[in-house]
């Protein structure tokens, strides 16, 4: 790699220094190639570290790059297309649903989530923990909030936890008759327990998919799935018409 020198140039350093990286990623690496150390990189742009790692984390929220841990800095594939589903009427664990249960417990949800549910802070309901894998590697992680009164019968259920207390919870989850969903798609970090996961590092770029099942009068179930910013690209069906993918380069089929 040769020396370039930035340009005195309007806009900020970091984000001039991002556009010229890009090219580079396309001129000059393959998918999976491991890039220089920060040191190299910084003397090469004749840029500050702090302005190189600016440019480094806005190429990672873009899907051009990766954080491996124990490996490095490497170039992204091309993001994994992942349907978030187009069933406005369908419970969570219905027939054809992408997402494999982990693990269900009873326990008191966060403040907020008790406040969307209308449930008391001090009152337990079952969380259910479910993933996703696409392509063979982890692409989303998520938490199923389910108050007690949405499973009225579920204390006949001998399962105290893991995978079959889950599917457990969700069979009963659709007995009730759902009236609709409610999604919300916003960025965020991962979380330590959201990155080991979905094998990131804490702190890494994320998109949270919330959605509130509505039946009766009241929310009966609230999901929060986090999906990994850096190889996924959301799709919400015709209905929707959402895409969130890089570019038309970059998409895979």
């Amino acid at each position: 790699m040769g020396t370039t020198q930035l340009e005195t140039v309007p806009e900020p350093k970091y984000w001039h220094l991002k556009t010229v990286l890009s090219e580079a990623l396309d001129s000059e690496f393959s998918v999976g190639e491991i890039l220089p150390n920060e040191r190299e990189l910084a003397a090469r742009f004749g840029v500050a570290r702090a302005t190189l790692r600016q440019a480094l984390e806005q190429l990672e929220l873009e899907g051009r790059l990766q954080r491996r841990r124990g490996v490095g800095t490497t170039v992204a594939p091309p993001r994994v297309g992942v349907d978030v589903g187009t069933e406005q009427h369908a419970w969570p664990g219905a027939a054809g649903d992408a997402w494999q249960p982990v693990d269900c417990v009873q326990d008191v949800p966060p403040a907020s989530v008790a406040d969307v549910l209308g449930t008391g802070r001090d009152e337990p309901v079952h969380t259910v923990r479910r993933s996703r894998v696409s392509h063979g590697q982890p692409v989303a992680a998520e938490l199923l909030y389910i108050p007690a009164s949405s499973v009225p019968d579920l204390s006949a259920i001998d399962a105290p936890s893991g995978p079959a207390r889950a599917r457990a919870v969700l069979r009963e989850l659709q007995r009730l008759e759902l009236d609709g969903q409610e999604r919300a798609v916003e960025l965020g970090s991962a979380r330590a327990d959201d990155a080991k996961e979905l094998d990131r590092l804490p702190g890494a770029p994320v998109l949270v998919v919330t959605t509130r099942f509505t039946a009766g009068d009241g929310i009966a179930a609230l999901s929060v799935a986090t999906y990994r910013a850096d190889t996924c690209r959301l799709t919400f069906g015709d209905s929707a018409g959402v895409e969130i993918h890089h570019g038309p380069e970059r998409q895979a089929s």
